[in-house]
């Protein structure tokens, strides 16, 4: 009773454990934001030209093409002739070379806007759609191919005045690492690229370390860039991540791997890109209309109007890159430099702010004719309590509106040091407007939504007297507001303790503010690991609303461009989840803050908790892909415990028993650890090398920073999990399917001779190997877990159809039946001949004889030992399984995979089968189940005294139960 209430335990544990791995799957998967992305659409029907490539570059790659893009007439004109910049794009995982159409689109228009003088040519790479995120055998390919692609391209200008000499590459998902990896080439020249820019690639790890090649390709990749960093610094990479919506690259992957020695890298999420703000998904980031307006603005903005070329000046590049993916203010990146301005508008109004905080609507209707205004804001004195200007503005027209002005100007601008009241100023109007001048700050404003906002330290402007904010006559005509505050920072700046991941939610922390100004931040002190995720409420209350007010929350994360901005009106009640991409590095101290821009007269509480089911979706999203090697351990740990109880105890525990048995974590995590500890060795390093064993995943883990405490504990509890109710749904799925093979085939007597190889599984295992050789690994797998898949359904219903027609009566008496028959073999040769001939006809099914209860538990042993290797087999096909649809999909090229990273194991693993298809429980167990209903003076080796003492002990019971 005891034991099967712990049995029943064991499953609501493991059920819950498994509950839990799903909630997490479910967040990664369905809890995103909508997506908020605009389509793009092409104004006439895209064209795409193919290129005519070398001979042998076709012989050699025929699968592969390369394509220019083009729409409608533009395509007719181009008639094979590039006369724009070229830009190449190279399609990820199963992707097409259409994919280019967006940003093609996009281009070919905004040239038209600025009548053509210059344009871009969009080239496309054709991969054939391979699956390179899944096989790594082909991306040293595809390299090799855009490489000679590069060396098309340029031919194509070579009669042009200023031909271009290198190619700007965008390349999405695994299109990015290839772009990376042309440079590990050893004839290449890094020369022949100016600019990368990625989208949703993995660069730091593949997403699924499925095949060796795959690992060895990004370890060479990742090491080059690395310790070729200074080699590489003329090379500008812009990589972009999806957000949370990208649940098949998770952003963290997408960080260039980098010493930082040069200013060169720029990695962002698009939810902080600005004028976008969104989360993307892996396949909506090519056509994303927000992200392709910015992305082709970008390339724009980067030509060097001298040569009609992308740009050679490198702090230009990484300037312009930041000015649209990072921070996006009004003016021109290359014209974000402190200039003079003069003012000599005559007609204009002037006004002075007298005041420390201000706010300025425009009327609805002008009744009078629109002039041109200026809003000048007097400096407080350094001994006041003010540390910083902010300010914001809504559909302010100008690129320039807001200067400084100098004190040595003090003799020609009006303020402070000039005492007179504001209505004075009218007196001295005439000479200000004509001779002012000011200095352009418009570079130092940042825009954030509907917002155009600054946020000026006044230490940093001493040497201004004032501040000037200028509405030109095209925003007068139009509603608009200006809103003005000089404010203390320290004393709008908060900070909270997040709350412990263990509180699951039940406790919370909480701020209220009482907000007289504009902005607020809240800092959320020991946040910074990719773990922890909370739910952050904001509640707004406002006494006095006058018409309709937007506030703007922005949760900033200052190690990592991977901020998301909010938008809510007040009064409002506005749910945030907070959670991060990357882990603050080690030598960094700062810390996530939560940025309010606030109306005022407003009241906000703020609650923080901690979010379990986010908190399990990260663990699902940083380490969910380690999951099945925990599921496999587990089913290798239950495997021994079995064979181990068959040995000693006579028979075979069930899998899942067994597997409660045996799955410990101390089995396996403290040799896992050890085993890492002393990788950092070389001595060890090099050992492990040698012996070819694979590397370790928690290796993997620490060099990412993704690991933290109890992490392998609780993969290993989740992996018991799974492996528990895969065994549990396996059991009734062979059972249902062994109903459907007895109708194909008539059940049989399981057999008890064992022999290690017959001529039809050396038949079965010579054509496999034959498979092997002449196409790849992973399709010998997949026929020989067929065939063993067969075997255990025909076992399955051998095993149903003996206990059907097993007779009632207790096993032991049927054990001394036996052991009386094995007795009187020994003592009557005569009878023992007369008997054997009898035997047959008792195991015979068509003669529905008595079976022994031997047999059935020796087939039921056998079936339990063919289940859980039916178990492995599973992972292991799973495994194989890209491998395999790869050679599949491109069988009309190629019949042989080649590489081939199943090869070798496919090899080892056909042998095995070979061997234990037709294996059975009674070469490991030990001979004592005849004798355990037996006296104990009886438990002794067989031989002829033994055997005719138990004919004598069960003739005595018999004649007295007679």
């Amino acid at each position: 009773m005891a034991a099967e209430r712990l049995s029943w335990l064991l499953a609501v544990f493991q059920g819950f454990a498994l509950a839990l791995v799903g909630l997490g799957v479910w967040d990664v998967l369905f809890v995103y934001e909508e997506n908020r992305c605009s389509m793009t659409y092409m104004f006439e029907y895209p064209e795409y030209i193919k290129i005519k490539l070398p001979y042998k570059v076709v012989t050699k790659y025929p699968s592969y093409g390369l394509y220019l893009y083009g729409e409608g007439g533009s395509a007719e004109a181009h008639n094979l002739k590039a006369t724009g910049i070229p830009v190449l794009f190279l399609p990820g995982n199963a992707g097409s070379y259409r994919q280019v159409r967006s940003l093609g689109s996009v281009a070919l228009r905004k040239a038209e806007n600025i009548h053509n003088k210059f344009h871009f040519d969009f080239f496309s790479v054709d991969f054939n759609e391979e699956l390179v995120a899944l096989y790594g055998g082909s991306l040293e390919k595809q390299t090799k191919f855009v490489h000679a692609c590069i060396k098309v391209i340029l031919k194509l200008y070579k009669d042009q005045k200023d031909a271009p000499c290198s190619v700007a590459i965008v390349g999405h998902s695994m299109g990015g690492i290839v772009a990376r990896a042309l440079f590990t080439l050893p004839n290449f020249k890094p020369a022949l690229i100016s600019l990368i820019i990625t989208q949703a690639t993995p660069h730091v790890a593949p997403v699924l370390p499925v095949d060796s090649y795959l690992i060895d390709f990004y370890t060479t990749v990742n090491n080059y860039w690395i310790l070729k960093e200074k080699d590489l610094r003329n090379i500008t990479v812009l990589s972009m991540g999806g957000g949370f919506r990208d649940y098949q690259v998770r952003s963290g992957l997408t960080i260039v791997p980098s010493l930082g020695l040069y200013n060169n890298t720029l990695n962002v999420v698009t939810s902080a890109v600005p004028r976008a703000w969104l989360s993307t998904d892996h396949l909506c980031i090519v056509w994303c209309k927000e992200l392709v307006l910015a992305t082709v603005r970008a390339f724009f903005d980067l030509v060097d109007h001298q040569t009609n070329q992308i740009t050679s000046d490198l702090e230009k590049r990484i300037s312009v890159l930041r000015h649209h993916f990072v921070i996006y203010s009004e003016k021109h990146s290359e014209d974000n430099v402190e200039s003079s301005v003069s003012f000599s508008d005559s007609s204009a109004t002037w006004s002075v702010i007298n005041t420390y905080n201000w706010t300025y609507n425009s009327p609805e209707f002008s009744a009078w004719e629109p002039k041109a205004t200026y809003f000048i804001l007097p400096l407080p004195n350094e001994g006041e309590p003010y540390s910083n200007l902010y300010c914001r503005t809504t559909n302010v027209e100008p690129s320039i509106w807001i200067y400084g002005c100098m004190k040595i100007n003090q003799s020609v601008c009006a303020g402070k040091w000039n005492p007179f009241p504001f209505y004075a100023l009218s007196h001295h109007l005439k000479y200000f407007t004509v001779s002012h001048e000011g200095i352009d700050l418009t570079g130092e404003a940042e825009l954030l939504k509907m917002y155009k906002i600054v946020n000026f330290n006044l230490d940093e402007y001493r040497s201004f007297s004032h501040f000037i904010i200028h509405l030109s006559k095209a925003s007068v005509n139009k509603q608009f507001n200006i809103e003005c505050e000089f404010l203390r920072a320290e004393s709008r700046m908060m900070t909270t303790q997040v709350t412990n991941i263990l509180s699951f939610g039940t406790s919370s922390n909480r701020i209220v503010i009482n907000s007289t100004g504009l902005i607020h931040k809240v800092k959320l002190q020991n946040f910074n690991q990719i773990y922890q995720a909370f739910k952050i409420h904001v509640r707004s209350k406002c006494q006095f609303t006058h018409g309709k007010m937007e506030d703007v929350y922005r949760f900033h994360v200052p190690w990592s461009h991977e901020d998301f901005v909010v938008t809510t009106s007040v009064p409002s009640s506005t749910v945030i989840f907070a959670k991060l991409h990357s882990a603050r590095p080690e030598n960094d101290s700062s810390v996530p803050e939560l940025q309010l821009h606030t109306a005022r007269s407003c009241q906000y509480e703020i609650t923080v908790r901690t979010s379990f089911l986010e908190v399990l979706g990260q663990l699902i999203r940083f380490h969910g892909v380690h999951l099945p090697m925990y599921v496999v351990v587990n089913i290798l740990l239950a495997f021994g415990r079995q064979l181990i109880h068959l040995y000693s105890e006579g028979h075979c525990l069930d899998f899942n028993v067994a597997l409660n048995a045996a799955s410990k974590p101390y089995k396996v995590i403290p040799f896992v650890n050890l085993a890492v500890f002393l990788l950092r060795y070389d001595w060890f390093k090099e050992t492990w090398s040698i012996l070819m064993l694979p590397e370790i995943d928690s290796h993997h883990i620490n060099e990412q920073g993704i690991a933290y405490p109890m992490i392998s504990i609780v993969l290993f509890l989740f992996g018991t999990a799974i492996a528990y109710w895969n065994g549990i749904f396996l059991r009734v799925l062979l059972k249902q399917l062994s109903f459907l093979w007895s109708i194909f085939q008539r059940p049989r007597v399981f057999q008890k001779e064992y022999r290690k190889l017959n001529f039809r599984n050396s038949c079965v295992m010579i054509f496999l190997l034959f498979i092997i050789w002449t196409t790849c690994g992973a399709a010998a797998l997949t026929l020989g877990y067929i065939l063993y898949l067969v075997k255990v359904l025909s076992l399955q219903a051998s095993v149903r159809t003996m206990k059907s027609i097993l007779n009632l009566a207790p096993k032991c008496e049927i054990m001394k039946k036996d052991a009386l028959a094995y007795s009187a073999k020994e003592g009557n040769k005569s009878r023992t001949k007369d008997h054997a001939s009898e035997e047959p006809k008792q195991l015979n099914l068509d003669k529905n004889k008595l079976l022994s209860v031997s047999d059935v538990d020796d087939a039921v042993d056998t079936l339990q030992i063919h289940v859980t290797i039916l178990h492995l087999l599973n992972w292991i096909l799973l495994f194989s399984a890209p491998s395999f649809i790869y050679w599949f999909k491109n069988l009309r090229y190629s019949r042989r995979l080649d590489p081939d990273p199943c090869g070798s194991v496919a090899i080892i693993l056909v042998f095995s089968m070979g061997l234990l298809i037709d294996s059975h429980s009674t070469s490991v167990k030990r001979r004592l189940n005849m004798y355990r209903c037996l006296p104990k003076e009886y438990e002794v080796m067989p031989n002829k005294d033994s055997h005719q003492k138990m004919a004598a002990s069960f003739s005595d019971e018999t004649k007295s139960l007679m």
